[in-house]
């Protein structure tokens, strides 16, 4: 599990075709790495994928072929700046939400607006995803846990504050650009245990 605050940006260092999918070198940038294990996860622009190797300065991930056709990670190019985030501990402060690392869809960058210091950007979202987005819920995009701000038929709205924009890839991050959406994990739940409720009640009936 994660929580969606950004530890660090790295880059994409390598991609390299594998048995039909892909292993990925990301270079960890400002993350911090000590005490590193094989075996570990590590949340990559919100996709979480297992650490196979590592050395001083990157490690290595490999990507399904599912991973790469339901996430951005298949369109990545070298040097694409990614956003990183380990695996939360049982003692971390839960700061964001949380975050399980498993992308529900691909959006994209609708529009980026000035308010004041922050940045209102405006993001499209897959309609199969829309009736699980909520005014003030919580949203992940590129791994970033975020509040919506406003919500529609086409997409949804946050707001970034300067901090944010500094410290992930929403730096480099262009109108157009796709982005990792993941859903927030209770309106999945909710949804489940309604469904379960009205599939029992109609038993009964």
């Amino acid at each position: 599990m994660f929580t969606g605050l950004i530890e660090g940006v790295g880059r994409v260092l390598a991609l390299e075709p594998v048995g039909g999918d892909v292993r990925l070198r990301i270079e960890v940038g400002s993350l911090p790495f000590e005490g590193v294990a094989l075996g570990e996860s590590i949340a990559v622009s919100g996709v979480c994928l297992t650490v196979i190797e590592f050395d001083a300065t990157s490690f290595a991930a490999d990507a399904s072929t599912e991973t790469l056709a339901l996430t951005t990670l298949g369109g990545l190019a070298v040097g694409h700046a990614v956003n990183l985030e380990r695996a939360m501990r049982p003692t971390d402060r839960l700061g964001g939400h949380l975050v399980s690392g498993h992308v529900d869809g691909v959006g994209r960058v609708l529009s980026v607006h000035e308010d004041a210091r922050a940045q209102r950007w405006r993001f499209a979202a897959p309609a199969a995803l829309l009736k699980y987005i909520a005014t003030k819920g919580s949203i992940c995009v590129d791994g970033v846990s975020l509040t919506v701000n406003a919500v529609d038929g086409e997409g949804f709205e946050v707001a970034l504050i300067p901090h944010t924009v500094s410290h992930t890839a929403f730096a480099s991050t262009r109108i157009g650009d796709a982005v990792n959406l993941e859903v927030d994990l209770v309106a999945r739940y909710v949804e489940r245990l309604l469904a379960a409720k009205a599939a029992s009640e109609e038993e009964r009936a």
